[in-house]
């Protein structure tokens, strides 16, 4: 039975959404028409996003004037829920250096460092390992890049496998440091303690028993960052392929009167 707290939703359903490439063009704004979009939705359903970013980061991409993102959404899961808000209120959060240690931390972070530094690339950029609350993201060509660099090397990667290779060796390296290594956006992967993709944030409303969990996402496919909660049993997975695909389905799934 759902909560007194979405009382008012007509629909006792659930609809998360990815973050870049579903509601926003990656690393970018959110449109008017998406954000016009949410706000009819949120009136039949309860919504949430769950990305793989900080919240810092989230709310420059979904918030573009005064608003605060914790009232547009009535779930907010940042860094897959590792930082997680219900009705703007925090919850109980995880830490990945408390998992990892300090002790095993160090030498994978210095792997990774030097496995960059050896990569030949056209060019390379800042900010290679960047450290998370629940997560590391690790980026060869480095996080500083433009936009312009962003979509050259994502064409590149997708012809030379950078980033899968990478991810080869690191669990050649570290097979028994229980981390999941998951490709998301245009210039890095995530690495996360076992468990911790997506799919945590769905323990997080259970107490709420939704009659259906919605999902969107445009990394829905193995290896994406959004194929766990995507392919599991708990939701109904939509794989999109860009912010004006989700507004399309959406449309006809649940605003056709």
């Amino acid at each position: 039975m759902v909560s007194a707290a979405f009382s008012d939703r007509p629909l006792k359903k659930l609809v998360l959404f990815d973050v870049d490439g579903t509601l926003t063009p990656a690393r970018q704004a959110i449109s008017p028409e998406m954000k016009e979009t949410l706000r009819a939705l949120r009136k039949k359903v309860v919504i949430g996003f769950v990305g793989g970013s900080d919240l810092v980061k989230i709310t420059e991409q979904l918030q573009t004037g005064t608003e605060n993102i914790l009232e547009e959404y009535d779930y907010a899961f940042a860094e897959n829920g590792l930082t997680a808000y219900k009705l703007g209120q925090q919850l109980p959060s995880q830490s990945f250096i408390n998992f990892v240690g300090e002790e095993r931390y160090k030498p994978l972070v210095n792997f990774i460092l030097h496995y960059i530094a050896d990569l030949d690339l056209p060019i390379k950029r800042g900010t290679f390992v960047e450290f998370r609350r629940g997560m590391i993201n690790v980026s060869p060509l480095g996080r500083n890049a433009t936009i312009q660099e962003r979509a050259e090397f994502e064409v590149l990667d997708l012809k030379m496998g950078y980033r899968t290779k990478m991810i080869q060796v690191l669990k050649e390296k570290f097979p028994d440091y229980g981390l999941t290594y998951s490709i998301g956006g245009k210039i890095s992967f995530d690495v996360f303690p076992n468990g911790w993709d997506k799919t945590f944030a769905l323990g997080l409303v259970e107490d709420e028993q939704f009659e259906e969990i919605h999902f969107f996402g445009d990394k829905t496919y193995q290896g994406g960052n959004d194929h766990e909660i995507y392919a599991d049993p708990r939701t109904i997975g939509h794989s999109v392929k860009d912010p004006a695909d989700t507004i399309r389905q959406l449309k006809e799934l649940f605003l056709r009167d």
